[in-house]
């Protein structure tokens, strides 16, 4: 069976005044020599949506509604380690369907990307209030000052490392939920020491055995703090502290 003509708005027009000046659908349906199922459409739509006119939507209707889409961004907002495979679990569980890239889309379209999360140094309460401290107390200090200080510090470079994903937006990389603490421990490593000061960077030195708080730091340390002190020296640059 062929595809039925369109109802012109003129006609649907008619259809509407005539209902409303009291003629049945019936009626109608005879003098204009309409099907009655087509009346009764058209009038129930007006009712419904103060319009004839059709409601035309461009591609298929999306599987998941507004509400399921706001529930996916905001499972991963919460936890940005969340994976696309237990989101489509997730609705499954409620009764929804959908494929992996659908799911995908849908984050992609809030401008959530996958991304691998930054690693920063886990910082303690103690930590924070030490930094705290020697900003308060050198705060004040002039470029002099600054130009003969050794900035120093050490690494361990761990053999087995991991990068987590994560779902963030442009400029989040660094917030709380979207980082990976990483603390200066674990197996099959090295340890390096370095530093830098304002005519430049030193060496990178290796250091070999433990090395413990206190005096244990001080001693794998201080051979290499006055190779680097003698070294900038020999270049004509200040003396570091």
């Amino acid at each position: 069976m062929g595809k039925s003509k369109e109802i012109s708005q003129h006609l649907k027009k008619q259809f509407v005044d005539l209902h409303k000046s009291g003629s049945s659908l019936g009626a109608i349906s005879k003098h204009l020599k309409v099907p009655r199922s087509s009346v009764q459409t058209i009038v129930r739509k007006y009712k419904h949506h103060g319009t004839t006119q059709p409601s035309y939507h461009s591609g298929r209707r999306r599987v998941l509604s507004p509400r399921d889409e706001w529930t996916l961004v905001r499972k991963v907002q919460i936890n940005p380690r969340t994976t696309v495979k237990d989101l489509v679990k997730m609705l499954k569980e409620t009764g929804t369907k959908v494929s992996i890239s659908t799911v995908k889309l849908v984050i992609y379209r809030h401008n959530l990307k996958g991304r691998s999360a930054r690693k920063k140094p886990l910082l303690q309460n103690y930590h924070k209030k030490a930094r705290l401290r020697f900003v308060t107390a050198h705060g004040d200090k002039d470029c002099t000052f600054w130009r003969n200080v050794l900035w120093s510090d050490e690494t361990k470079i761990e053999l087995f490392g991991h990068n987590d994903h994560v779902w963030r937006k442009k400029g989040e990389d660094c917030k709380l939920n979207n980082t990976i603490p990483t603390v200066k421990h674990g197996g099959g490593s090295i340890m390096l020491w370095g530093c830098f000061a304002a005519g430049g960077t030193g060496a990178l030195h290796k250091i070999d055995g433990i090395t413990r708080r206190n005096c244990g730091y001080i001693e794998a340390t201080s051979q290499d703090i006055s190779q680097e002190a003698k070294a900038w020296s020999q270049m004509g640059l200040p003396n570091r502290q």
